[in-house]
């Protein structure tokens, strides 16, 4: 039987000096510098991943660009999701354009930052999400806990959208009461056209997380997705101020260790090449 490739479904890199990052401030020291494939490569090598899911990480169409010509010059990266303006009048031409590359798998607004929490239902956003249909794209759901109930008004809407909820919709892991998020995985996790990415768990908890800490929500996600529904996902670099490369893929492997060989293929590897893959006719390299 073939090996299914390993696929990394959530890695960032980026630029400072192109200067749309605002969130990337001196603040956040250990990721205030350009982060490259070169960076990245040995720990892919190290970890048997044989590619990646490059993900947007500044909300402008520059920035789309950029990942998509690094894709196209880095053999790893085998999809891109991107970012467009989902309110602007001209968003279906706009999504048009950027899926003219083949590279580019998905689109995902950054939602978390938005005031709005409510954002994901206003109707007048209707046309983007038809125009990710027509295109074969994802939508990537960037949300925390109180964006929850907006994106679950937005699948009533669009049943046939495939959405991958980033980073388990981010719980709090650093003790609070999780009654609410779990509540509402499980409500997302009912509509067949989500899956979750199994993912960023460690910035949530913090530097002193442990397997422990981490348990809980990863087992919710596979009770509420499956292993099916489940994509495992660095979140590096980002992930590296609570965590590095090797620490968290450790701990995810010990976390599921329980899962059967093809339920651990498919999450670690099988679901991303389905999801954002298959449709846009790419193959894992």
């Amino acid at each position: 039987m073939k090996t299914q490739p390993r696929i990394d479904s959530h890695q960032h890199f980026w630029r400072l000096g192109r200067g749309d990052y605002g969130w990337l401030t001196p603040a956040l020291k250990p990721l205030h510098r350009d982060f490259e494939p070169g960076d990245l490569a040995p720990l892919l090598a190290g970890h048997g991943i044989a590619s990646t899911i490059l993900v947007q990480a500044a909300p402008t169409e520059a920035e789309t660009r950029f990942l998509l010509d690094l894709a196209a010059t880095t053999p790893f990266i085998a999809g891109v999701v991107g970012w467009t303006d989902f309110e602007a009048a001209d968003a279906p031409a706009r999504i048009a354009a950027l899926a003219a590359d083949p590279l580019l798998v998905g689109l995902r607004p950054m939602v978390q930052d938005i005031p709005d929490p409510g954002w994901l239902a206003r109707p007048g956003l209707a046309p983007a999400f038809a125009a990710l249909k027509q295109h074969g794209l994802v939508f990537d759901a960037l949300v925390k806990p109180p964006q929850i109930p907006a994106l679950l008004a937005l699948l009533e809407r669009e049943t046939a959208l495939p959405v991958v909820i980033d980073h388990g919709a981010k719980p709090d892991l650093t003790g609070a009461d999780l009654a609410a998020w779990r509540g509402g995985i499980a409500a997302l996790a009912a509509r067949p056209n989500t899956a979750c990415k199994l993912s960023g768990l460690v910035t949530e908890a913090g530097p002193s997380w442990t397997d422990a800490t981490l348990a809980p929500a990863i087992a919710h996600l596979l009770a509420c997705f499956c292993p099916q529904r489940l994509l495992w996902g660095s979140d590096w670099p980002v992930a590296t101020l609570a965590a590095s490369y090797a620490e968290w893929h450790a701990a995810a492997e010990r976390l599921t260790a329980a899962l059967s060989e093809p339920d651990r293929a498919a999450l670690f590897g099988g679901n991303a090449a389905r999801i954002y893959l298959a449709e846009r006719g790419r193959r894992p390299c």
